[in-house]
């Protein structure tokens, strides 16, 4: 390969590996593009982008640089769009199959961090930290009793989803004594068994957990996946989990379940609308403990994510496949554009 590939990220923070990954390499130049003030000059720079490296973050990108049909077609150039992050709910991925572009994920590369912070948000909630920390900061003429919480040992955790988030969790579960149910229908039982877990359908897993943590991505098969049929065929008393993708869970529904007593509590990091409104009716329950979608927001984390996603970039403009290609269905067009443009 002679020709120099440009590659384009937005003014958006990120691990400073990622820049200094794609700056090292002689055959890659960088430009990062203001998302905001001057469409102009960034729409003029992703015309020529052979990559584009976008933000995952639905809720903090501009529209108008979701890598859709409307920024494809203006795209010629373009042979690949690396999502920063595990979810990819910025990129249509089958509008770039279409357009013989590649789509990478950053899957696995900030699961410790993720699968930590879902162990964060149990205890928070089962423990009643966040409540007992308030109650100590504002009140008084309370005893120990008043803010008991729950042990979890030798109880049962139900994983919807046994992907890399999910895997890293039925490990760190079984150290808590936890049983652990999973429920993955792209998975065979022999592989769920092989992570610890006992394979189930959504309905035992359900029916049987203590603590239900969802770890599936977000498509049109898993919207809404938990609503109100979902959350009463939970165990009374039962805790739900999300580190996942808002609208995955019905909010509306999650919240009747939780202000009739037949859910405990919930741990949320992902929202519908991110972050959530204040007055969001979850946000005003004692028993949700929430954050704003910073399981995998950790130095730790973002590092990973930065390395992954430089690496796979600069693989795909070797004409090589990268490891997390969402769209392998369509190797063999994107093979094809990039060994014409590449020389491979």
């Amino acid at each position: 390969m002679n020709r120099v590939m440009q590659v384009c990220r937005l003014d958006f923070w990120i691990n400073p590996v990622f820049d200094e990954m794609i700056q090292a390499n002689p055959q890659l130049a960088l430009q990062v593009l203001p998302r905001q003030g001057d469409d102009e000059r960034t729409l003029a720079a992703l015309r020529q982008a052979h990559a584009y490296h976008v933000s995952a973050a639905k809720d903090e990108l501009p529209w108008h640089w979701f890598a859709g049909q409307a920024l494809i077609e203006q795209c010629p150039a373009l042979l690949c769009v690396s999502s920063g992050g595990a979810g990819f709910d910025t990129v249509d991925v089958a509008a770039c199959s279409r357009a013989g572009i590649a789509v990478m994920n950053q899957a696995g590369a900030n699961a410790h961090s993720v699968a930590e912070h879902t162990f964060g948000l149990l205890l928070a909630v089962v423990k009643r930290i966040v409540e007992s920390h308030n109650t100590l900061r504002h009140a008084t003429g309370f005893s120990r009793e008043d803010l008991m919480g729950e042990e979890i040992h030798g109880r049962t955790l139900g994983l919807i989803g046994l992907g890399e988030i999910g895997r890293r969790v039925a490990t760190i579960a079984r150290g808590f004594g936890l049983e652990v149910l999973a429920y993955d229908p792209h998975l065979r039982d022999e592989q769920v068994q092989a992570q610890g877990a006992q394979p189930v359908t959504l309905a035992e897993l359900l029916r049987r957990s203590d603590f239900v943590s969802l770890h599936c991505p977000l498509d049109a098969s898993t919207r809404h996946l938990m609503g109100a049929e979902q959350f009463a065929a939970m165990k009374r008393g039962a805790v739900f989990l999300s580190t996942a993708r808002g609208g995955i869970h019905d909010e509306a529904a999650l919240y009747v379940a939780l202000k009739n007593g037949h859910l405990s509590g919930a741990g949320l990091d992902v929202w519908a609308c991110e972050p959530p409104p204040q007055d969001a009716p979850l946000m005003s329950l004692p028993n949700v403990v929430a954050t704003f979608h910073t399981a995998g927001v950790t130095h730790g984390g973002r590092r990973n994510v930065a390395r992954s996603s430089a690496a796979q970039i600069a693989a795909l403009l070797r004409g090589e496949r990268p490891s997390h290609l969402l769209n392998p269905e369509a190797w063999g067009l994107i093979s094809e554009r990039v060994g014409r443009v590449v020389g491979v």
